[in-house]
């Protein structure tokens, strides 16, 4: 019998009321490095994935953007360079915000709030468009966070999120198996000094759900024209959905 109070962490089941806290312990203690792991582990991919992301949701001067689980900031950096009206970070951990601060530091264009997003604090219908990039997987209660997106997004609005995926080629799932069971959480325990943090990171790659699950869940939570792109052979994938 499944425990509803129980959620995937990694590989593992925790309480509900746990996950937050080991969420939050992984991204605190990756933090100062987390954004070198990113290109180190991706071999610099990930900042294609973000463009192909910014360009596919094509900002607008008038827009507001509501960048969810927005760590250090990169997206939302993105989407005022190329050419939004502004944006705000909302992320649960204050030592990534903390270093998305300094980064950004002359942008003013850029708000900072730490919030998780099953609660975000912001009115109804206050944000042109959002973004979630790389976090989904990291929430407890993924479909009221999908729910609290929609909320808050304003009618027209659009969210597109970023997310590891599942590649579909046998060949390249092998090789990229390896190379994230192998060899990634070594290089996060050189870099980081923890390599539980990346073992779970890709634990928790594996458990999430297969892209036409991502837009059923999407669906679900009230949006519409809900469509998916594949990066890299699905190593992330893209998805899209509007509030009509």
């Amino acid at each position: 019998m499944v425990n509803e109070n129980n959620v995937d962490f990694g590989y593992k089941k925790v309480k509900k009321t746990e996950k937050q806290k080991l969420v939050n312990k992984v991204f605190n203690s990756v933090a100062q490095k987390y954004d070198l792991m990113n290109d180190i582990t991706s071999l610099g991919i990930h900042r294609n994935w973000k463009n192909d992301l910014i360009n596919w949701m094509s900002p607008q001067s008038t827009q507001k953007l509501a960048d969810i689980a927005g760590g250090t900031g990169d997206i939302a950096q993105k989407f005022i360079k190329a050419g939004g009206n502004s944006a705000n970070v909302f992320d649960i951990s204050e030592e990534m915000m903390q270093i998305g601060k300094q980064k950004y530091e002359n942008c003013d264009k850029l708000n900072w709030t730490i919030a998780s997003a099953e609660k975000i604090p912001a009115p109804n219908n206050s944000f042109d468009r959002a973004t979630l990039s790389f976090g989904l997987r990291n929430f407890t209660d993924r479909n009221k966070s999908l729910e609290e997106i929609y909320r808050i997004l304003k009618p027209g609005g659009r969210l597109i999120c970023l997310e590891f995926s599942h590649i579909e080629n046998d060949f390249l799932r092998r090789l990229y198996d390896l190379w994230s069971f192998k060899i990634m959480p070594l290089i996060g325990e050189k870099i980081t000094g923890d390599k539980e943090a990346y073992i779970y990171l890709v634990e928790s790659i594996r458990k999430f759900p297969k892209q036409a699950e991502i837009c059923h869940m999407l669906s679900r939570a009230g949006f519409s024209r809900v469509k998916y792109r594949n990066l890299s052979n699905g190593i992330v994938a893209l998805h899209s959905g509007w509030k009509l």
